[in-house]
């Protein structure tokens, strides 16, 4: 017996020690296994897409750029681009922050309803809220023609088509941004700080000033520098309120090079794409510092009592709050509604007008809006999936082995993501052509460059998903299964997977919802039989089939807010699993 338990002991030593000379060679194999792929996705479209910027028929040079910085049509689109951009970031900061505030220190009712509305702008695709905007205050809007109703003679009060409808919908589009950074930092801030200040006689505007802006000052900069690269970001917008007005900003500027050919055409949208790509990245430094310091600042824990009641002017303000989200939210997505019903556009909205035949027409017989839907179903759907799998591994092996060279590869990652989507469709046309000299796929003009283009747009979502939940659950539970003699799979499917679960599932709805509805990339990458929603309902407007866009992006919204409600009743049956 001694000497079967000696040598079982002897062998369990061998293989561990074999195992201990195997792990640095299985580590360098996981790197390469990681840097390769990541290199080649992430890094090598972004240095073609250099490359052809200052390539020549002689060889290197500078010859686009200087043609390109020597039209006057691209210092209009930088200017008009950090107009509408920098602009709208105040509008978005100025709601953001007043909002927040409103909800994270007042006594203000109904703020989980609150809540929803603001994010709703957020949620639904931005051109498809633009088109609600184009209908709401339009020439021929419900605004303008409510205000010929009530002066009896055609009136025109705002026509939202032009630069200043881009500010103004930009802004509306992207002060949830703002609010819910700020409504974080608010949240943490110590009140016993802005009670020392009332209490030594400060008035409550000096606490605010000189008090709790400054200390959310990181949160709310952030917010704003995320609105700001958004507008940059930002193609759906532009394109339905700026061409028709022949209004640029850079990322239509790209779309026009690239879908105009010729010769250079390629060559000039690369040097478009680098100054866009320039501003985009010089945002998101500033904006990685300051969340950096905003993190570094909120050291305490969430505080949600109400610091400042409203007292007799909480009615008002309550009126106030939800006339903004109706008239910003609801009614433009009415309008747009209510189009889509008409039989003709500019018909009154009364009964004998009303039909339901562009409904049945994208849905039953244009097989154009048929094959959308199943593209963007089918990309969504793969995607997500890809991106789960993926993202969560990288995720795992990223924190399981933390390292230089694996922050590195995460900051690789997050480039497409932090990029404007015109710069990565861009360099997915280029690398996809031929990746490698002498070797084309055949991918480009297909469906699946679009998929691939998702995917490495995308997958940062993922990673920080997972990256949350892996974070939360410890190394201390798989090296608890792993001394109990559980196996790979087995802690991955039994314990690992359930517990990874609300960030992973968190991660696939993000990349899903932001796929399925994705307009910048795929407006370059589309082909006949490529079509997605987004693409659809562009070529509509820009047919001037205003009944059938409106028909579809209702469509779109209904479907949205179906997933919503799908996604809060999951997370609300997850919470009393754990709780239970």
């Amino acid at each position: 017996m001694a000497t079967n338990w000696q040598s079982a002991w002897s062998e369990r030593q061998v293989e561990g020690r074999r195992t201990m000379a195997a792990a640095p060679k299985l580590k360098e194999a996981a790197t390469w296994l990681v840097l390769v792929p990541v290199a080649f996705f992430f890094v090598y479209p972004l240095l073609k897409l250099l490359l052809l910027s200052v390539k020549t028929d002689e060889g290197i040079g500078w010859g686009t750029f200087a043609e390109m910085l020597a039209d006057a049509r691209t210092w209009t689109a930088v200017v008009n681009s950090l107009s509408a951009a920098g602009i709208s970031t105040l509008i978005s900061l100025a709601i953001g922050v007043s909002l927040a505030w409103l909800c994270a220190y007042t006594d203000i009712r109904w703020k989980g309803a609150i809540h929803v509305c603001a994010l709703l702008p957020l949620l639904i695709p931005s051109y498809v809220m633009t088109l609600a905007w184009t209908q709401m205050a339009g020439p021929a809007g419900v605004l303008n023609r409510a205000a010929s109703w009530l002066v009896g003679t055609p009136v025109e009060l705002w026509n939202v088509y032009g630069l200043d409808g881009i500010i103004v919908v930009m802004g509306l589009s992207h002060y949830p941004l703002v609010y819910m950074l700020t409504l974080s930092v608010l949240y943490r801030i110590p009140k016993e700080l802005e009670w020392a200040a009332r209490s030594s006689g400060a008035h409550s505007r000096t606490v605010f000033w000189q008090v709790t802006l400054p200390l959310a000052l990181p949160g709310i900069a952030g917010g704003g520098l995320l609105a700001f690269i958004s507008g940059l970001d930002n193609f759906g917008i532009p394109a339905f309120l700026g061409i028709p007005e022949g209004i640029a900003v850079l990322s239509t500027l790209i779309y026009e090079q690239v879908i105009g050919f010729g010769p250079s055409a390629f060559a000039r949208a690369s040097v478009l794409s680098i100054l866009l790509g320039m501003i985009a990245l010089a945002g998101t430094g500033l904006q990685w510092l300051l969340l950096r310091k905003s993190r570094v600042d909120q050291t305490s824990a969430e505080d949600r009592s109400v610091r400042r009641p409203l007292g007799k002017r909480k009615s008002w303000v309550e009126a106030a709050v939800w006339l903004f989200l109706v008239v910003t939210s609801f009614l433009p997505l009415l309008s747009m509604a209510s189009t889509a019903f008409i039989k003709a556009y500019g018909l009154p909205f009364i009964s004998e007008n009303l039909t339901l035949k562009h409904f049945l027409f994208v849905l039953r017989d244009h097989a154009g809006t048929r094959e959308a839907i199943s593209n963007s179903l089918m990309l969504a759907s793969l995607a997500g999936a890809l991106c789960l799998v993926v993202g969560t591994l990288f995720a795992y092996w990223r924190i399981q082995r933390p390292s230089p060279l694996g922050k590195a590869m995460e900051g690789a990652v997050s480039l497409p993501y932090a990029l404007p989507g015109m710069v990565i469709g861009l360099a997915m046309i280029l690398t996809w052509i031929e990746p490698i000299p002498g070797w084309q796929p055949g991918v480009y003009g297909t469906v699946w460059l679009i998929l691939i283009a998702y995917v490495t747009r995308f997958l940062i979502l993922q990673v920080k998903s997972s990256t949350v939940s892996i974070m939360q659950v410890g190394r201390e539970v798989e090296e608890a299964a792993r001394i109990s003699g559980g196996r790979f799979w087995t802690r991955w499917s039994r314990i690992l997977l359930p517990l990874y679960a609300p960030g992973m599932l968190t991660g696939l709805f993000l990349v899903f919802l932001t796929a399925f509805t994705e307009l910048t990339i795929s407006s370059l990458l589309w082909s006949s039989g490529a079509q997605t929603i987004g693409v659809v309902i562009f070529g509509f407007e820009q047919a001037g089939s205003t009944t059938l866009s409106t028909a579809l992006s209702t469509m779109i919204v209904a479907v949205i807010l179906l997933l919503l409600a799908a996604g809060g009743l999951w997370k609300r049956y997850w919470q009393r699993r754990v709780e239970g």
